[in-house]
């Protein structure tokens, strides 16, 4: 092991290896150019076969961007998109990154280390890095912007150029080491641990926007909140959203064993889709739709006696004719993503005959960031993690979210030699006592 790589494990002040250097390959998390096309048409895409782990070069870093010796990630469903290929092979992102020439050009390789989630220590900072330091404790935004891009300035995440780091970009998160742009970086709250710090940013923030921003539903006192995959990771921090706005957080979970543990989120009302016979993996045709709106209908109207203001989608296909069909005159679907299937199809009467609204929304600007992370250093949020794995066995945890078997946040330590480290404020830490609030927290696997 090198001598930077040794002292940041070790927790050496940041005085003692300010002049070492970084290594010239580090261990990583990483896809493979010549995997493409492995998979035969219509087998299982088994993300395991295709996440490699090992030593990568190391990059040279940009002027405004830093190193970031990274002590925990954690999985998102693009970790498993990356790993299908699908809808799109990640390397075309990073060939057409690669074209604009200059920094940008190295992320066009035949490797692609991937993963949009950290928390960990800076160790190198770019010259034009102005508010960060060496040994600064953070966690990564996943947006990566042009800050030259007109755009920007009003939303990055209207800019041309905003791009996912780790999904888009190359130099992810699920490796030892991970470069970022200054602009993406946020303080690591002091009473969480690497991991569960890690486990925050890309879904807690994606919630944050889709539910509390201006960009997204705007949720107040009152309302009544249909989250589908409420068990999930988006899901569970859309339930804290919610009942922290005082509104009324209806969960829709995939088993009756995630009735309880939603529940204990705070979930007002929580409906089993298999017991209720709702949803799936598939897309309902337009029969099915009608007939399964109505039963979903009428266990939210018998729960509350209203029809939902807000529906929350990420599912995608096998879901969205649903919300819009459920969701009250008025009321507005908001949608992030589509794990399903990105080919929606609705009766469009039931939207424009009942002024409901679709939002469509993507990741969080910078400061929608910032006011998420605040609530986490506030105890205001919390970490739903459930699951704890070394980055030797990304591929497993991977396969945990690609078969949706997860609760909550399925965590990848890196650098961190085992859970539970990188608490800098114990007082505060019992003061808010965020175990108690985290009801995936007894269900954590530590990592061997």
């Amino acid at each position: 092991m090198d001598a930077l790589t040794e002292a940041v494990m070790n927790d050496a002040p940041a005085a003692e290896w300010k002049g070492l250097e970084p290594p010239g390959e580090y261990v990583a998390a990483h896809l493979r150019a010549t995997d493409v096309g492995s998979f035969p048409p219509g087998s299982d895409r088994d993300v395991r076969t295709t996440i490699h782990v090992g030593n990568v070069p190391m990059p040279e870093l940009a002027p405004d961007e830093v190193l970031v010796a990274v002590m925990a990630s954690s999985i998102n469903y693009n970790t498993v998109w990356s790993a299908t290929f699908a809808p799109v092979p990640t390397f075309s992102f990073l060939e057409r990154l690669g074209r604009q020439g200059g920094f940008a050009k190295r992320h066009d390789r035949a490797y692609h280390v991937i993963g949009s989630d950290a928390a960990g220590v800076i160790v190198r900072a770019g010259a034009g890095v102005r508010r960060w330091n060496v040994g600064d404790h953070v966690v990564a935004s996943c947006v990566q912007v042009d800050d030259q891009e007109p755009a920007t300035h009003a939303d990055g995440m209207l800019g041309a150029e905003q791009r996912i780091w780790g999904y888009e970009t190359n130099f992810g998160g699920l490796a030892h080491y991970a470069v970022l742009r200054a602009s993406q970086l946020l303080p690591k709250p002091a009473h969480l641990t690497w991991e569960e710090a890690a486990s925050v940013m890309l879904t807690a923030a994606t919630s944050y926007r889709m539910l509390v921003s201006d960009k997204g539903a705007r949720i107040k006192q009152g309302d009544i909140v249909l989250i589908w995959g409420a068990s999930g990771g988006l899901g569970g921090y859309a339930v804290q959203l919610v009942k922290n706005a005082g509104g009324i957080a209806v969960g829709v979970v995939s088993s009756q064993s995630k009735v309880d543990l939603v529940r204990r989120l705070g979930c007002d009302v929580v409906l089993d889709r298999a017991e209720l016979g709702v949803g799936g993996d598939r897309e309902l045709t337009p029969e099915q739709t009608v007939e399964q709106g109505k039963r979903l209908g009428r266990a939210i109207r018998d729960a509350l006696g209203e029809d939902p203001h807000v529906v929350f989608d990420h599912v995608g296909k096998a879901t969205f004719g649903l919300s819009v069909f459920v969701v009250r005159p008025g009321g507005t679907v908001v949608t992030c993503g589509s794990s399903t299937g990105y080919d929606h199809h609705f009766d469009n009467r039931y939207l424009w005959m009942n002024l409901k609204r679709i939002v469509g929304s993507h990741a969080a600007n910078l400061q929608e960031q910032w006011e998420c992370n605040r609530l986490f250093r506030l105890g205001l949020l919390a970490p739903v993690l459930s699951a704890v794995h070394p980055l030797a066995q990304v591929g497993e945890a991977a396969r945990l979210v690609q078969r949706n078997e997860h609760l909550g946040k399925v965590g990848v330590l890196c650098l961190a030699p085992k859970p539970g480290l990188g608490v800098t404020d114990p007082e505060r830490r019992v003061a808010l006592d965020p175990e108690r609030h985290n009801p995936f927290a007894a269900l954590r696997q530590a990592a061997s």
